[in-house]
């Protein structure tokens, strides 16, 4: 059995999808369906079993082994960048990491759990080293704890542990997250509404809309995390994007180009006044230094936006 924390959300559920395109289906899946709207997200996937995640952590603090556990992906997470409540974020994610990273050692069960970019703060340097981390927010905190809490442990646990740090991810059934999903979605659904997109001005040096993340098509974040199922001698902390920054403008273009190839009319850009609020505290840059995953021995290529956008609203298109 694997079991899929977080199953029901947007890379989480696309992890289950992977494996079931390998035929896999003895999978448990973990998550919080408060919002029940995620369900949709596994209606068209097989699975063996579901457990929310307090009774799931319950069972695992009293040691319970679930039988053959073949890995533990863990991408549940209180993943929101605007949640100030300390006590609530540390608990869900740093806490409930710690446990399940106990659990998984106990029983030498492989664990490849979601780390964040958000861990490098402003950057400019993104590498997985102590020199370059420096969280600005609850959620960055509680993913650099966790992998400050594994530093020291790794090169004495005897089964594999994996952290990945997920850079901007963009891609099917992620609906759910509302404010929080990719500008990919959003810049999809402006141009369906109005037939315009909305970027922002320009800030830290960069001209309007010129601000630069490294974006990452959920795919290929699926396919780093099976290649490490098959892969159980590597361990370690390894950024996942795709290592080659891209302007929101590059991602502005190459919705607007799918949108007129529907014949659909419009296309425009508004650019808006960078807010106050977020002055000092925004990634105008981010680029993943993708070296130490390289080294691990993974060399399949990654989407560029003007690939893997048009592909993600094929998507949306076919599943409404």
């Amino acid at each position: 059995m694997i079991i899929v924390t977080g199953g029901a959300g947007f890379i989480g559920s696309n992890i289950v999808h992977g494996l079931n395109a390998r035929g896999i289906r003895d999978i448990l899946v973990v998550d919080d369906l408060t919002d029940g709207r995620k369900c949709l997200n596994l209606s068209d996937a097989d699975i063996l079993d579901y457990l929310d995640k307090d009774d799931f952590l319950a069972r695992i603090q009293a040691g319970e082994r679930f039988g053959a556990v073949e890995a533990v992906f863990h991408e549940g997470a209180c993943s929101s960048t605007t949640e100030w409540d300390g006590r609530f974020v540390m608990k869900v994610n740093y806490e409930y990491t710690k446990a399940l990273l106990a659990w998984c050692v106990a029983a030498r069960v492989p664990l490849i759990y979601a780390s964040s970019a958000s861990v490098y703060g402003m950057g400019p340097v993104f590498r997985e080293a102590r020199e370059f981390e420096q969280p600005l927010n609850m959620y960055a905190y509680s993913k650099f704890l966790f992998d400050c809490h594994l530093r020291p442990q790794l090169a004495g646990i005897g089964s594999q542990v994996v952290g990945l740090r997920y850079f901007n991810v963009y891609g099917p059934r992620e609906q759910h997250k509302g404010s929080m999903a990719s500008v990919a979605f959003h810049f999809h659904n402006q141009l369906a509404e109005s037939g315009r997109v909305r970027l922002f001005g320009g800030s830290d040096g960069y001209g309007p809309g010129e601000q630069r993340r490294d974006f990452i098509h959920v795919d290929d974040i699926v396919a780093v995390n099976l290649w490490l199922l098959d892969s159980p001698q590597v361990s370690g902390i390894f950024n996942l994007g795709t290592g080659r920054a891209q302007s929101f403008n590059d991602v502005a273009h190459a919705a607007t180009r799918w949108h007129r190839a529907q014949g659909r009319e419009g296309g425009g850009i508004d650019y808006i006044a960078f807010p106050d609020h977020l002055k000092g505290r925004y990634q105008s840059f981010t680029e993943a230094d993708m070296g130490a995953l390289r080294a691990a021995g993974y060399d399949r290529p990654f989407m560029d936006v003007e690939t893997g956008v048009p592909a993600y609203l094929d998507w949306l298109a076919r599943h409404g």
